[in-house]
């Protein structure tokens, strides 16, 4: 049955992962092709085999568009051929990208929370403060990142905090929302019978409002953790810095090395899964062994 189950599971997955990886590459062999041809005209070689070319085709320097072996072995050079506080190496950028990300991720979520513990209980606040929460995500982070990180360089502050303020700006929305969302969806019946025992606010909040709205809280809680690494990202592209997953992919912008900058974007990929599923662990633990411990 386990068998089963886990066939019918992977199955589907493989497919598709076979699938992405065909069209990938077709399309780096005919994004490619204008080189190779251009190549082959300039040694003067007319006669040549589809192998040829596509051999060629995959083995470019500096590609249009990297196949997945070429970005593997550049993740596999950069992650083993240096020590891991080298700047050549991936796990260091990596590392200073996440700390960007986790301390605004941190500050998101103390935001998120305070927020949405106003608007629940001050019906003034979800008139008056909801819109303009609303509103603050309509202006792009490309646009706010590096007015944040010049007014913030000017007042003594640089380095890891003007990232994580960016990272905050864009996971604080989510969690405000959702955290608005669970708080709201205690029992009626539940929430009649604590004022039958004349139960106060606080009491309230932390024994029904809070338990019901965990599953909510983690739910944002993902897309927050994932969109903070969007935002350190986007914070490091202004800065100018030299350490940082942005500041990879800008430099492999500078000097066209197209196998760098995928490498440093599957890399940020693997980041932002890493923490989902380190989220997605705590609330197998918080909110799972809850319900297991109710019951």
């Amino acid at each position: 049955m386990m068998t089963e189950r886990l066939r019918a599971h992977l199955l589907p997955v493989a497919v598709m992962a076979l699938a992405v990886l065909a069209l990938w590459y077709a399309g780096a062999l005919w994004l490619n092709a204008p080189q190779v041809l251009d190549g082959f005209a300039r040694a003067h070689t007319d006669h040549w085999t589809l192998s040829e070319f596509a051999r060629q085709a995959f083995s470019q320097k500096r590609p249009i568009l990297p196949t997945p072996d070429q970005i593997t072995s550049e993740m596999v050079q950069s992650l083993t051929g240096y020590p891991v506080t080298h700047v050549r190496n991936l796990l260091f950028h990596t590392a200073v990208t996440a700390g960007s990300a986790l301390t605004g991720f941190g500050m998101g979520v103390a935001l998120g929370i305070l927020l949405a513990i106003g608007i629940v209980q001050v019906k003034t606040l979800e008139s008056s403060l909801l819109p303009w929460v609303i509103t603050s995500q309509t202006i792009p982070v490309l646009a706010i990142a590096p007015m944040v990180v010049v007014i913030l360089g000017n007042i003594g502050f640089s380095g890891l905090l003007p990232k994580a303020v960016i990272s905050m700006y864009l996971c604080f929305f989510p969690i405000t929302i959702g955290m608005v969302k669970g708080l709201r969806s205690a029992d009626p019946l539940s929430l009649d019978l604590m004022r039958t025992y004349s139960a106060s606010g606080p009491q309230t909040f932390w024994l029904l409002r809070l338990p019901s709205a965990l599953p909510y809280l983690f739910t944002s809680l993902k897309i927050a953790v994932a969109a903070s690494v969007v935002g350190a990202i986007v914070a490091e592209l202004p800065t100018g810095g030299q350490a940082g997953l942005g500041a990879r992919l800008l430099s492999g912008s500078y000097y066209g090395q197209t196998v760098q900058i995928w490498s440093a974007l599957v890399m940020s990929a693997l980041l932002s899964v890493s923490l989902v599923w380190l989220i997605g662990l705590m609330e197998r633990f918080v909110v799972t062994g809850k319900r297991g411990g109710t019951r």
